[in-house]
C-alpha cells in the first residue's frame, strides 16, 4: 500500500445502530478490507458499546462485551487497520435520549434526536460516554464525536431564552458544545485528535468560526454522498476551513446507505460517481489538502428508521470505491513521474477511470462473475465472506415482490375468478382452483426454500433481532400475501354461484 495517493488514510465505516455483525463475521470480513485498500475503520458503536454502571441501560440486547471490544481491536490490528471509534455527542442521540432517564436531557421534549446543551448534566453524560469508550480503546489516536444533524437547536425553552440574548446564535451554541466536547476529551486524553461532521460548521461565518476555539481543537469531516457532488463548492470550503485555522481536513464518501432508507442492494454505479467526485475535491488542492478519506456505510438513516444494505451486500461497491481510490493512486505516481507539476484531469473522471483491469481485479478479488449481478442464482455472487447473503439478498430485492405481484395481480385466473370481492364472500368456480392453488403452492415452496438458506445465512453473520428485522421488513410480507390467497383458497365454497346469462355458467379454459 505504498506510494502516493491522495487519501493516505482510507477507513471503512461501520455503522453498527442496525444489523450489527458478529465478531466472527468481522474476523472474516476484515482481511479482506485490507486486502481491497482500507488501512482503517470508523466503528460507530451507538448502543453496541458495552456501557457501564448508570449507562447500562444503553445497551442493546445483543451489544457486544467488553471482551469482544478488545477482541474487534486485536483482529484489526492484525489486519493493520486503525480503529477510531465514534461517540454521538449532540445530534442522532435517540439511543440514549429515547430513555426515561435521559428524556430531561432532549433539546425539544418530544424529540429524542438532539442533546439539551444548556445543561451541564448533558456535558457530564457525553464525558462519561467517551472515558468509557476510550478507556476500551487505550490506542487510540482519534476519537470522531458525531455533531451531524442537530435537529431542532435552539428550539428547546432554554435555547429560546438564551438566543433572547444580543449577540447569541444556534452557530454560536453549536460551536460552544462542539468547543466543549472536544476539550473533555484533550483533558482527559491529549494524545486523541476530536473529529467531527461538518455539516454544522459549513455556513457559519468565517470571523466566528476562526474565534471559537474549535479549530485547534478538531478536525472536520467534509462528508457528501451525491454521485453529482459540487466539487468547485467543496474546493471553496476546504479553503474556508484552512483559513479559519483547522490545520487537517478528512473526506466521507459513501459506499452503501445513502441512496434509500429501505434500499437492499447498494448501485455501484452512484457509488463510484461519488468517490471520482471526491477524487476530483482531492486533485483541486495543495498535496495531501485532505487528511483521507471515510467511506460510510450507512446502516440505517436514524436509530429509529427500518435497515438499508446489509454489510455482506455492499462489499461489492465498497470494493469497487477502494480500488478505484488506489488506482488513482497509481496513476497520480505516474503522472508525477512524468510531470511534476501533473494535475489529476477535471473533466468529472479519474484519469484511466475504473477501467477493465481495475473491475477485472475487483472481481478476482470478490470472485465475482461481474460487479452489477442480475441473477446471482445463475451468475453466482462471490466467494468472499458473506457472499452467500449477497446472493440469496439480491434474488429477494430482484423477483420476491415481483414474482408474487405477477401471480396476485397478473395471474387472469386470480384477477378474473378470485378478486377481492371472491375472497370477501368465500366463492369461486371449482375449477379455478385447479388454476390458482398448484401456482401459489409451487411459488410459495419455491421461496420457503430460498428464505430458509437466507436466514440461514444471515444467523451465522448477524444476531437474532436483526435476521427477524429484515426477513420481517423484505420477506414475510409478500410470503404472507401467498399464503392469505392459500388460505382463502381452503375456506371457499365450491359450488359455483347461479349463472347471470345463459351459457356463461362455466368459464372456458383458453
Amino acid at each position: 500500500m505504498s506510494g502516493s495517493t491522495p487519501f493516505k488514510t482510507r477507513l471503512v465505516h461501520l455503522d453498527l445502530k442496525g444489523a450489527p455483525p458478529k465478531v466472527s463475521y468481522l474476523s472474516e470480513i476484515f482481511p479482506l478490507f485490507r486486502a481491497l485498500g482500507a488501512n482503517g475503520l470508523l466503528i460507530e458503536y451507538e448502543d453496541m458499546f458495552p456501557y457501564e454502571g448508570p449507562l447500562r441501560l444503553l445497551r442493546a440486547k445483543y451489544a457486544y462485551s467488553p471482551s469482544e471490544i478488545k477482541e474487534i481491536l486485536h483482529l484489526a490490528g492484525l489486519n493493520e487497520l486503525e480503529v477510531i471509534p465514534l461517540v454521538q455527542t449532540f445530534g442522532h442521540m435517540e439511543f440514549v435520549l429515547k430513555h426515561a432517564a435521559f428524556a430531561h436531557l432532549r433539546e425539544v421534549g418530544p424529540f429524542p434526536c438532539t442533546l439539551n446543551p444548556h445543561e451541564a448534566e448533558s456535558l457530564a453524560l457525553v464525558g462519561t460516554m467517551i472515558d468509557q469508550v476510550l478507556e476500551l480503546h487505550p490506542g487510540a489516536q482519534r476519537l470522531h464525536v458525531g455533531c451531524d444533524e442537530v435537529y431542532y437547536l435552539g428550539e428547546g425553552e432554554a435555547s429560546r431564552r438564551w438566543l433572547q440574548q444580543e449577540q447569541n446564535s444556534t452557530g454560536k451554541l453549536c460551536l460552544s458544545h462542539m468547543r466543549a466536547v472536544a476539550s473533555r476529551v484533550k483533558s482527559r486524553r491529549p494524545g486523541v485528535t476530536p473529529l467531527v461532521w461538518d455539516d454544522v460548521l459549513r455556513d457559519l461565518p468565517e470571523d466566528q468560526l476562526a474565534a471559537s476555539g474549535v479549530p485547534q481543537l478538531v478536525e472536520p469531516v467534509l462528508w457528501d454522498y451525491a454521485a453529482d457532488l459540487d466539487v468547485h463548492g467543496k474546493v471553496l470550503l476546504m479553503q474556508k476551513y484552512r483559513r479559519c485555522g483547522f490545520p487537517r481536513l478528512w473526506a466521507a464518501s459513501a459506499f452503501k446507505g445513502a441512496t434509500g432508507p429501505s434500499q437492499a442492494v447498494p448501485p455501484v454505479e452512484h457509488h463510484l460517481r461519488n468517490h471520482v467526485q471526491w477524487l476530483q475535491v482531492a486533485g483541486s488542492g495543495p498535496t495531501d489538502s485532505l487528511q483521507g478519506i471515510i467511506l460510510t456505510g450507512w446502516q440505517r438513516y436514524d436509530h429509529y428508521s427500518v435497515l438499508c444494505e446489509l454489510l455482506p451486500a455492499g462489499v461489492p461497491s465498497l470494493a469497487a470505491c477502494l480500488q478505484l481510490l488506489l488506482r488513482e493512486r497509481k496513476m497520480a505516481k505516474t503522472r508525477r513521474e512524468q510531470d511534476p507539476q501533473a494535475r489529476p484531469p477535471r473533466d468529472g473522471h479519474v484519469a484511466g477511470g475504473f477501467d477493465e483491469d481495475v473491475k477485472a481485479k475487483v472481481e478476482n478479488l470478490l470472485g465475482i462473475s461481474s460487479l452489477e449481478i442480475t441473477d446471482p442464482v445463475r451468475e453466482g455472487a462471490g466467494s468472499f465472506p458473506g457472499s452467500n447473503i449477497l446472493a440469496l439478498v439480491t434474488q429477494v430485492s430482484l423477483h420476491l415482490r415481483s414474482s408474487v405481484d405477477a401471480l396476485l395481480e397478473g395471474n387472469r385466473y386470480v384477477t378474473g375468478w378470485f378478486s377481492p370481492y371472491h375472497r370477501r364472500r368465500k366463492l369461486i368456480h371449482p375449477v379455478m382452483v385447479q388454476h390458482i392453488q398448484p401456482a401459489a403452492l409451487s411459488l410459495l415452496a419455491q421461496w420457503g426454500t430460498l428464505v430458509q438458506e437466507l436466514e440461514a445465512a444471515l444467523q451465522l453473520a448477524f444476531y437474532p433481532d436483526a435476521v427477524e428485522e429484515w426477513l420481517e421488513e423484505n420477506v414475510h410480507p409478500s410470503l404472507q400475501r401467498l399464503q392469505a390467497l392459500l388460505q382463502d383458497l381452503s375456506k371457499v365454497s365450491v359450488t359455483p354461484p347461479p349463472p347471470t346469462s345463459p351459457g356463461r355458467d362455466t368459464p372456458q379454459d383458453p
